[in-house]
């Protein structure tokens, strides 16, 4: 790679699947996590293109508009008649919140050709997807496609799993079809019984997968435990918890610490580094409401301590 670790690179990064208004009791925040990825990926510098669709709603206008006021490229966002951007329905609890995702929304109903013309055209340097937005075979297919046409890139897979929509041939195959994995530890605890293999604990389930799907690196988020990394070689890296951050909601967090993961992966930060510039980003997050902050100068203070432009 001929990007030094003072700049960031200049070639596009895509970002396939779900875009959705998270419905707070006190109104709609727009979310999914390719775009809240892609949200701080801009913010960092790079070139994020969402490869998502919306309805023909206000939703769609909100996030058109929250896009153009980010910089980021709209030219992925495609447009359904007949079904509506996604939603998700949030329930604040005591530690934490509870989702429901409802079924049938615009981002289930990705075309293919385009989203493989959106590809093919941006040359992506590396193509985030998760497990969410293949629920429905036709957005899998679209994945498929941007795989394909993309051979060059890295692939990252966010794998998301939320009740009821995931099946064990979707992770599988996306696992083969991974680079990097990140995974939360609740969602590595159910991976076994999931693709039926015996473990001893979550660090022989990490090896296991990174062995059996020849990955170069899985990611273990752990919340406020911080976070751990195996890599291709057997190298481990762990960073700890912060715990001296006021928390106002947590969701996005782990979108934010994959977005950080991103930037280290291509301006070739060492892994612990990396884990600890996350980390600390994705704890930010969680003094925040929402996924992604209001304002531009929340990134100032990051842009700065990681010398980027």
């Amino acid at each position: 790679m001929s990007t030094d670790q003072h700049s960031t690179p200049t070639k596009n990064i895509i970002l396939f699947g779900e875009v959705l208004a998270d419905i707070f009791p006190d109104g709609p925040v727009m979310g999914g996590a390719p775009f809240n990825v892609g949200y701080h990926l801009q913010a960092f510098g790079l070139c994020p293109i969402l490869i998502t669709r919306t309805g023909n709603d206000p939703l769609r206008q909100r996030l058109i508009k929250l896009m153009n006021n980010a910089g980021m490229s709209v030219i992925g966002v495609q447009h359904d008649s007949h079904y509506p951007t996604g939603q998700v329905q949030v329930k604040p609890l005591e530690n934490g919140h509870e989702f429901d995702i409802l079924a049938d929304q615009a981002y289930d109903f990705i075309d293919s050709d385009v989203a493989g013309d959106t590809a093919t055209v941006n040359k992506p340097q590396l193509v985030y997807f998760g497990t969410l937005a293949q629920r429905n075979p036709i957005s899998g297919i679209a994945l498929a496609e941007v795989l394909r046409r993309t051979p060059q890139a890295l692939r990252l897979l966010d794998i998301n799993l939320r009740e009821p929509w995931y099946r064990p041939e979707i992770i599988r195959y996306s696992l083969t079809q991974a680079d990097h994995v990140k995974v939360n530890e609740d969602e590595l605890a159910k991976l076994p019984d999931l693709l039926t293999f015996q473990t001893g604990n979550v660090r022989d389930s990490a090896t296991h997968l990174v062995e059996t799907f020849q990955l170069k690196s899985l990611l273990v988020t752990r919340g406020a435990g911080g976070a751990w990394l195996l890599d291709q070689t057997g190298n481990y890296t762990e960073t700890a918890g912060i715990t001296n951050i006021p928390i106002i909601d947590t969701v996005g967090a782990g979108d934010g610490f994959c977005a950080v993961f991103i930037l280290g992966l291509l301006l070739g930060w060492p892994d612990a580094l990396t884990l600890e510039r996350a980390n600390r980003f994705a704890a930010a997050l969680c003094g925040i409401r929402g996924a992604t902050p209001e304002s531009a100068r929340f990134y100032d203070v990051f842009l700065k301590n990681w010398n980027l432009p």
